[in-house]
């Protein structure tokens, strides 16, 4: 049987950055740091802390940068934990309650930093707006520093262990999605009010596709993942069949191109990996073609119609 449609969006064009062995993403509403391998497969994902004052680019506003960044350099290779930095340069102190108890106020920048380059012209690079020239890092903090919630004035804070270990995995020019979305993984009962809302708008009412073919009775059994953004409303679902088939892929038109079918894709294969499934299949709209083919998927056998759209039938096979 086939299950239309894998997927329905923009996304699908070939992104205008590199692919790289590995690359981050950091969820402002989760407050979530997740590196991800070539594949998709998630690698680590780490409890961070971004700005207090919230989401933004320009100079002095102590706001965390959104969009595509790059680690520009990496600085602090084998110095010891609780290292101190000012200017990106080791103090020769080594951070502890008492030296915090003499500088209280000061913004602590410990262990290692990987520093954030924007690759946005007029968004996040150069003029007022360049992430690098506003020295926003990822780095160590003291171990009282509280992750999984804003509290930095710009930077993403993380426990020293975890920027010790991203620092030995990523090389420089990583790349470095900040999200203003996040997304969650849960049971039809969880999702459905939402999921089918967005289904509706998307494949019924922009794709024509008939409502009889899209609700196929199959949901309560599967896997399912919703990306929100920064209010908490649906912007985007997908599905996971427990033969190993993923479909229903849909974003909103407001939040097409900004990475959000890359990461419901992601979470599904995460959901996928930790299901104990090897094999996934899908039926991908044509034109998402190369966006799958990016993720390991390849084609098999002939293009076909369904529901009146083009597919191609791809497979994505277990690395060992």
């Amino acid at each position: 049987m086939r299950y239309f449609p894998a997927f329905s969006l923009p996304d699908a064009v070939a992104a205008p950055w590199p692919e790289f062995a590995v690359h981050i993403r950091i969820s402002l509403p989760q407050q979530t740091l997740e590196l991800r391998d070539e594949r998709g497969d998630l690698l680590r994902r780490y409890a961070v802390s971004t700005a207090t004052n919230g989401a933004g680019e320009v100079q002095g506003s102590n706001c965390t940068p959104r969009g595509r960044h790059i680690v520009r350099a990496k600085i602090g290779s084998g110095v010891a934990p609780n290292t101190v930095f000012r200017g990106r340069r080791p103090t020769g102190e080594v951070w502890s309650p008492a030296l915090a108890m003499a500088h209280p106020g000061r913004d602590w920048i410990l262990t290692r930093i990987l520093w954030l380059s924007g690759t946005e012209p007029g968004r996040n690079r150069l003029g007022v707006v360049d992430t690098m020239r506003r020295y926003i890092y990822l780095h160590g903090s003291p171990d009282t520093a509280s992750m999984g919630i804003p509290g930095s004035i710009g930077c993403v804070r993380m426990r020293n262990a975890d920027i010790v270990e991203l620092f030995d995995l990523v090389p420089a020019y990583t790349r470095v999605d900040i999200v203003e979305f996040g997304v969650e993984a849960g049971s039809w009962d969880q999702v459905s009010r939402e999921a089918s809302w967005l289904r509706e708008q998307v494949f019924v009412g922009e794709q024509g596709v008939p409502r009889a073919l899209e609700i196929d009775g199959r949901d309560p059994s599967c896997r399912h993942v919703l990306a929100r953004d920064p209010d908490g409303r649906a912007i985007g679902t997908g599905r996971l069949l427990p033969d190993g088939h993923i479909g229903r892929m849909a974003v909103s038109t407001t939040w097409r191109g900004q990475g959000v079918g890359r990461a419901l894709l992601e979470r599904l294969l995460e959901e996928a990996a930790a299901a104990g499934m090897r094999d996934l299949a899908l039926n991908a709209q044509t034109t998402a073609f190369n966006f799958y083919r990016r993720f390991s998927f390849v084609a098999e056998g002939p293009e076909f119609i369904e529901a009146g759209l083009p597919h191609q039938a791809m497979r994505r096979l277990a690395t060992s």
